[in-house]
Order: C-alpha cells, then structure tokens, then sequence
C-alpha cells in the first residue's frame, strides 16, 4: 500500500462541485481511499491563457494497484465530471494530477511520477504540506517545507475549507 497524493483543479462549471465529485468518485469503495484533503486554494491560472481562477486541491490517499491503473481511473473520472479537451493549460472541468506515489519513481509516454513540474508550483506545494509536512521528494531527496517558497511564481489568491465528503 503506497500514500499517493493527487492534485486537484477546476475553473470551469461549478468549480468546488467538481472538486467534490472528484474527491467522492476517487474515494469509492471500487477505487481508493482519501485519508487527508487540504483546503481549497483559489489560484490564478498556470501559463498565459486568459481564463477563469482555479479552485486547486490535493489529497492524500491509499490504492493497491500500479501507477498506470491510477492514471486509468483519474481518467476516466475526468472524463465523468465532463472534461473536454482544449489547449494546454487551458480552463477544465477537472484536473487530477498524480503528484506522488509513495516514494516511487515512474515514467511512461503518459506520465512521470513525480509529477515533473510539481515543484514549481505554489498551489500545488502549500496544499501538499498543509496536509502532511514531512514529504520527502522521492527524486531531489529534499523535504518539501526545506524549498524556497520565494523563487516560485505566487498563483495563491486564498484559500478556504469545504467538507468534500458531506
């Protein structure tokens, strides 16, 4: 059993449902358990798109099977949520990246395990240390809070509290 963080966002459609309905699918009985949610982080877009903020999320959770069946099933949940393709950093229904998996180091044609630009984004570290402070990351070997949050991009607006499982 490995911990497995996914990053969550949406800034298309109802933005805090969306995260909801991903948190409730990904913590089926058929899929994986959440253990830890952070808070949401309304954030401005990452790249050069004008668009609508992001409502970004991370959650730890517990899975026994591979890498590539949990890119399969995040997937396939964005696709039930209703994500339709548009360009590269572009607005989502929903967005769920796999961050890390336990302290494994993975790669495909699909993905990269740690997630290969996680450690230059804001919205996705401060939410990863709110719910767990000692991650170590699996490939720099250095622990997340030991980074300088100063040489990063702040995308951060505010943050605040939803019950995602109510």
């Amino acid at each position: 059993m490995n911990n497995i963080y996914l990053a969550l966002g949406s800034n298309r459609g109802d933005r805090v449902d969306n995260l909801k309905k991903a948190v409730q699918k990904i913590n089926s009985p058929n899929n994986c358990s959440v253990t830890k949610i952070s808070s949401i982080y309304e954030t401005k877009p990452y790249g050069e798109i004008e668009q609508q903020n992001f409502y970004n999320a991370v959650i730890e959770i517990t899975y026994h099977l591979n890498p590539e069946k949990l890119f399969e099933l995040v997937k396939q949940i964005e696709n039930e949520i209703g994500r339709t393709k548009t360009v590269k950093w572009g607005p989502r229904e929903i967005d769920i990246d796999i961050l890390l998996f336990g302290n494994q180091y993975f790669q495909n044609d699909e993905i990269t395990i740690p997630h290969k630009d996680m450690l230059n984004r804001d919205f996705v570290l401060l939410p990863l240390l709110e719910i767990n402070k000692e991650i170590i990351h699996p490939v720099e070997q250095v622990y997340i809070k030991d980074l300088d949050f100063n040489q990063l991009q702040s995308n951060i607006i505010r943050k605040f509290q939803v019950d995602f499982l109510g």
